[in-house]
């Protein structure tokens, strides 16, 4: 029997990235995308991940900074990767060391020289061209 990989998406806009990752992945059996959790409870990704059938969460800083809280819930879901899919808040180091080699970011450029407020789309192209 093949190992059921389970993967959370973080992401704060639109999630035109995290739908794809959705979609790629959505035939495969052996993979399952647990949820989507964004810092932004406006975000449209919240409603593209919900028309897929994926569950969704939203939270505030002081939940997810708190070692007490998000990392709390995260450990519990025991995803083998977290993929950051236009994440827009740094990741604190709780999260970092609970979840080593685990977690990705599909950032278009190297960080944290090309990271930061305003730096996502087209002016991350820019700024590294």
């Amino acid at each position: 029997m093949t190992k059921l990989h389970k993967i959370l998406i973080f992401a704060s806009g639109s999630g035109s990235n995290a739908e794809q990752i959705i979609r790629h992945f959505s035939p495969n059996p052996n993979v399952e995308i647990m949820g989507v959790y964004s810092n932004n409870p406006s975000a449209f990704v919240l409603e593209r991940a919900k028309q897929h059938g994926v569950f969704t969460s939203t939270f505030d800083r002081s939940h997810f900074t708190n070692p007490a809280g998000l990392l709390v819930e995260l450990l519990e879901k025991k995803p083998d990767l977290i993929i950051l899919a236009g994440f827009l808040w740094k990741i604190p180091s709780a999260i970092i060391a609970a979840f080593p080699s685990k977690i990705i970011n599909i950032h278009p450029s190297l960080l944290p020289k090309y990271g930061g407020k305003g730096m996502y789309g087209g002016r991350v192209h820019q700024a590294v061209i």
